[in-house]
């Protein structure tokens, strides 16, 4: 077979052979196996062909449940069918997992492992997920590396035909699905060449059709079920012999063996390691590194794990061998072991004199696995009485299990050239990277891989991305630790993080920054400047920002930072390189028009002109002197835990910082998963390029900025004079505006260490005769003045009381209790979950679905539900995706019968109470369900028994339950595709309940948390991933389909369009005694707005104005007078649609990429829209 080498990850390698071997695809999102579906449904829409010379077809379903069961109804069928999934949603499917193997049906699923959400929500790889599947009948075939995913995907889909056993291939998330790596692509010629055509034929021939009827799916009594399900025993028994075979077939194709079980490493060796999945590359890496110093060690690769075959496993351990270390990437609590270790343990060896046999948990949720750690395992190996039921890479100070790891050792091959990127989300680093991997793959005979490394944030936060290329396949799938290269592409990390940590001597440092001589200096740390004299680095500086102003990139550096990377590193002639990136730029951004490639070429010729290598002082080695926050005391947990891991040293956090007591008290971290609020505001990240500037001559106090700021980083003061003695020169106020502030000072002040920079504020601001109150300035030049600022802004006491909540202006001297999320700049979602906390966060409860309000509202460790003065804010927690409905509704149950109980105390205890305690109760029980009155009524009750209680048991328990007094606000807050689609069942079924619970939807019109997916909410004539040439039927219409209940409050709101409307409606819907909906339209950076989401805000006005989003309210109370419950808040549209359709990548792209599509289906959309 001639040789086609492709620099792929692997989702790719993956979708490869499923699209190739497959006839329908059952899919659903879920990262990290999401980009399997999207590629193929992306071919299938250019009208790729698989082997059979038919397109794949492919169809997104509503759930991982509804998927397997799409694949368990194609394959009774006769359709090839396969599907993509991880996690949760891999254990959604398990119910169809048993039936397709217990009917034996050659089904492949291909798995991205990841970790399965217990305490808290990981979306990286381990294996408990496939580990949940052992039992139910699929074979599990495991790959090590991109290469093997191609290579032993094939060899799954063989053998599920020839066994009629279905398989379940799985790899590593994110270590695996998204490492970038050259590898040889099997042509779909050769793929044919090797399927199995009588199996096929054979297998279609079971299929269910009326001209020959069969009955599949019976009820079996206990008289014959255990027979039958042992009938399949010799269809499992020819497993692994198939397999082997299939192997040695795809073997002699590509030219690399495989067979169920691997050994590499000396032929005599003592020690060995059994493992599976990609830590077999790093056990491999370090195996051939440690026997070339003199150890005797090696490891066994688990590729065929289920059916288990002791034959096969025995065949290929060494006859030396006398200790055995089983890893496992998962952990079975309360089990006398892992899996994998079990199966070692329980297999008999043969031998009189077995090995020893201990087991280790490693790599949990992608802790990176590097070969120190392996070197550990082996030392350990190497004691008399070897640590059984160890961990690995993690320090366990509480139950002790962890194995001592030493200095990291360089295992690479010789020559191999490492490199490491700081980035921004949305920057553009990663894709930079991703594509200067491609361009060194696919066009040198270098080998190159590529790994990513995210913080919990949405696309302001950290990047880190790994790069190597070298002259043999490389082997090394953790994080660099030491690097030839470092490029940092922010200026703010030089304060934030060791940014050059494990830099080699001599080595190439760039930094993206404004600062050249003094000022360059003078910006550095000491730290910085030391380990750059001493190490001898070559270090260059280039003001990425400004070159890509001036070419009209706004704050895209990527292309002025990849141009330096092939300036500087020497991978590639300068002068092939530039070529290469140009024609990559014409790849990339052709379709978005002849301008934006242009401006591209502009910023690759200007980075070649201005990269400026900064001639190092020899006085740099002896910098002196440490940097200082400035900030104000910190909680300890923020010192001791956050802090680690916002510098991104949270590895070496102990358990012991994860083991609070469980007693209620949540200042610290707990076992339970539990986080400390109010976090977020010891961030201080500083990540904008410009924030806004405010000017009170031109400001007519409207507070529209604060309303639509989407991290509450802009906010109205109001104080009286006494209060503003000693405010720093630069606070400027004036006389505040508007019935009741009589006397008190107004500004507006900014956190611009907090501000992502998105213009939102600035954009919306009305001003005063034609000017603006808010200019968007650099950073730099805020710096000074608002820092301070905004430290006095935060000790003033506020005037909440002044506040008339049913105003939007009044509304914002409420304190936001949702403040500096990790949200995208300009996210349209997080205004309005900013204004739920202001208008009702001391008193609520979120029932948080899945997705990007889950990750911006609860990733570790910053969190931005913060409290009041009195110390009360949202209590917030996430359980599933498909569940939160649900969940939500069980707070409330939870409430109804804890308060009921409460009542009853309280009624009880009235009769013996004092006169005044017995009107306080009886005020509390007469308006127990209003939340004012149950406050007032509630606080004036506890202040009488704190007094009267003494010993009385009925009394002090009536206090105990004092939090339970105020009436509690319960939100149900997600996206679309929680609402649409995966949790519609639920959120149905709650609403129709008919009880006193809310629902925010925040609708994106996609799923944009795992990247861009179409969902129910996607509308006609949309691209997205899933629905590459248009998503062919029009959105479900959610509101229409509650209010046809009659007794759910129903609202549709757009914030930009109307924020009068937006605010009645939330206020409406807390205040309805019943079920509400509040469906609320947040663009998103997943649509591609061409003005960018700075503009956020005019985009939802728009999109009311021409009649793609309509506003409206229903609210059940007004029948009630005789009134219409339905009200239209919009206006009759106007304007030109097609024109707002085209100001959105989403609509515009399928112009171009299928022009007559896009024209019907944009017809449709309008008409439908418009109706």
């Amino acid at each position: 077979m001639e040789k086609k080498m492709l620099t792929i990850d692997g989702n790719t390698a993956a979708a490869h052979v499923a699209y190739a071997m497959s006839d329908v695809a059952a899919i659903y999102p879920i990262t990290p196996s999401s980009p399997m579906g999207e590629i193929a449904d992306a071919w299938a829409a250019h009208g790729r062909k698989n082997i059979f010379g038919q397109t794949l077809r492919v169809t997104e379903m509503q759930a991982e449940s509804g998927a397997a069961g799409a694949v368990h109804g194609s394959l009774v069928t006769g359709a090839l069918t396969t599907t993509f999934t991880a996690s949760q949603g891999l254990l959604l499917m398990i119910p169809n997992m048993y039936k397709i193997a217990g009917e034996l049906l050659p089904a492949v699923f291909h798995v991205s492992a990841r970790a399965v959400a217990g305490h808290a929500l990981s979306i990286f790889g381990d294996h408990s997920d496939v580990m949940a599947t052992r039992q139910t009948g699929f074979a599990l075939l495991a790959s090590s590396s991109v290469q093997e995913v191609m290579d032993l995907g094939l060899v799954a889909h063989i053998a599920a035909l020839k066994a009629k056993v279905p398989f379940l291939h799985f790899f590593d998330g994110f270590r695996t699905s998204h490492e970038i790596q050259k590898v040889e692509v099997i042509p779909y010629e050769e793929m044919a060449k090797l399927a199995p055509w009588e199996a096929i034929e054979a297998f279609r021939r079971r299929a269910m059709n009326p001209d020959h009827p069969h009955l599949r799916g019976t009820a079996q009594n206990p008289d014959i079920y255990f027979q039958a399900k042992e009938a399949a025993n010799r269809y499992y028994l020819a497993v692994p012999e198939i397999v082997a075979e299939a192997m040695k077939e795809v073997g002699e194709l590509v030219g690399r063996e495989y067979r169920p079980f691997d050994y590499v490493g000396a032929p005599d060796a003592e020690r060995i390691i059994v493992a599976m999945g990609s830590a077999c590359d790093v056990i491999e890496e370090t195996v051939n590194y440690l026997n070339r110093h003199g150890e005797k060690v090696g490891l066994i690769k688990v590729r065929l794990y289920r059916p288990w075959s002791s034959e096969h496993f025995l065949a290929v351990v060494p006859e030396t061998a006398k200790k055995v270390a089983v890893l496992d990437r998962t952990k079975e609590p309360g089990a006398l072991g892992e899996p994998l270790y079990q199966d070692v343990r329980t297999m008999a060896f043969g031998s009189l004199n077995p090995p020893i046999i201990v087991g280790g948990r490693y790599g949990l949720g992608s802790k990176d696995f590097t070969p120190a750690m392996v070197r550990a395992v082996f030392d350990n190996l190497a004691q008399d009485a070897p640590q059984d039921h160890f961990t690995v890479g993690i320090t366990d100070d509480v139950t002790g299990t962890s194995l001592p790891v030493g200095e990291e050792i360089d295992v690479a091959p010789e020559g191999t050239i490492q490199c490491k990127f700081w980035g921004l989300g949305a920057d553009g680093t990663v894709g930079a990277n991703k594509s200067a991997i491609k361009i060194v793959g696919d066009n040198t005979d270098l080998y190159a891989q590529g790994y990513f490394a995210y913080d919990a944030k949405k696309s302001g936060g950290i990047t880190m991305s790994h790069l190597r290329f070298g002259k043999s396949p490389i082997q090394s799938p953790y994080l660099i630790k030491n690097a030839d290269y470092i490029a940092s592409h922010n200026p703010a990390f030089v304060h934030k993080y060791d940014l050059l940590a494990g830099i080699k001597d001599g080595g190439i440092f760039v930094l993206n920054c404004p600062w050249t001589g003094a000022e360059l200096e003078k910006n550095l740390p000491a730290a910085l400047r030391r380990t750059i004299a001493e190490k001898n680095l070559k270090f260059y500086t280039i003001d990425a920002v400004k070159i890509a102003s001036e070419v009209g990139l706004g704050g895209r550096i990527n292309m002025i930072m990849q141009t330096v990377f092939f300036k500087l590193a020497g991978v590639l002639p300068v002068e092939e390189a530039i070529e290469r990136l140009k024609e990559a730029i014409e790849k990339t951004y052709g379709r978005k028009g002849e301008e934006v490639v242009r401006m591209n070429y502009a910023a690759v010729d200007a980075a070649l002109d201005n990269l400026i290598e900064v001639e190092v002082p020899a006085s740099w080695a002896d910098a002196s002197g440490a940097g200082t926050t400035g900030e104000a005391e910190v909680p300890e947990w923020v010192l001791k835990v956050m802090r680690p891991m916002e510098l991104q040293e949270g590895d070496k956090l102990p358990v012991s910082a994860f083991s609070a007591e469980l007693d209620g008290n949540y200042d610290w971290t707990g076992p339970d998963g539990s986080f400390p609020t109010a976090t977020s505001r010891y961030e201080k990240r500083g990540v904008a390029i410009n924030v806004p500037e405010w000017d009170p001559d031109n400001c007519i106090q409207c507070n529209f900025c604060s309303f639509v700021c989407p991290h509450a980083a802009i906010r109205p003061a109001l104080a009286t004079d006494a209060e503003l003695a000693g405010a720093p020169e630069e606070f400027v106020t004036v006389p505040a505006r508007g019935k009741g502030l009589e006397g008190l000072r107004f500004r507006v002040q900014v956190s611009v260490l907090d501000c992502t920079g998105c213009g939102n504020c600035a954009d919306i601001c009305p001003g005063m005769k034609g000017n603006k109150a808010l200019t968007m300035k650099p950073i730099a030049t805020q710096l000074d003045p608002q820092v301070g600022n905004w430290r006095f802004f935060e000790r003033l006491p506020g005037h909440p009381e002044k506040a008339n909540a049913d105003t939007v202006t009044g509304s914002q001297f409420l304190q936001p209790l949702f403040e500096f999320s990790g949200a995208c700049p300009g996210c349209g979602e997080t205004p309005y979950v900013k204004l739920a906390t202001q208008l009702f966060g001391d008193r609520m409860l979120i029932a948080n679905a899945t997705g990007c309000s889950s990750i911006y509202g609860g990733s570790a460790p910053a969190v931005p539900y913060t409290v009041n003065r009195e110390g009360r804010g949202p209590a917030w927690a996430n359980s599933l995706f498909e569940d939160n409905a649900e969940y939500g509704f069980g707070m409330k149950l939870a409430l109804e019968a804890r308060r009921a109980r409460l009542a009853r105390l309280v009624e009880e205890a009235k009769e013996k109470a004092s006169p005044a305690l017995r009107e306080a109760m009886a005020e509390w029980l007469a308006g127990m369900d209003d939340p004012r009155s149950s406050r007032e009524a509630g606080a004036r009750m506890a202040s009488l028994l704190e007094k009267e209680a003494g010993d009385d048991p009925l009394l002090n328990e009536i206090l105990g339950m004092r939090n339970l007094f105020t009436k509690k606000s319960i939100w149900i807050i997600g996206g679309d595709g929680w609402a649409y689609d995966i949790g519609y069942g639920g959120l149905d079924h709650v609403l129709a309940m008919n009880k006193d619970v809310n629902v925010l939807v925040l609708d994106t019109e996609v799923y944009s948390n795992t990247g861009g997916q179409s969902s129910k909410s996607t509308p006609l004539g949309a691209v997205a991933k899933f629905a590459a040439s248009g998503k062919k039927t029009k959105k479900k219409d959610l509101g229409r389909m509650f209010m046809s209940y009659g007794y759910v409050y129903v609202a549709s709101v757009a914030m930009g369009a109307n924020m009068n409307q937006c605010l009645k409606a939330f206020q409406e819907a807390e205040s309805y005694p019943g079920p509400s909906i509040i469906i609320a339209y947040a663009p998103c950076i997943n649509q591609g707005l061409r003005k960018g989401m700075g503009k956020v805000q005019e985009e939802e006005k728009l999109a009311v104005e021409v009649g793609y989003w309509p506003l409206y309210r229903y609210d059940p109370r007004l029948k009630a007078q005789g009134k219409n419950p339905f009200q239209l808040d919009s206006k009759e549209p106007s304007g030109d649609f097609h024109e707002f359709l085209m100001s959105e990548v989403r609509y515009a792209s399928l112009v171009k990429s299928f022009p007559e599509e896009a024209a019907r289906l944009h017809r449709e959309l309008e008409a439908e829209c418009r109706a």
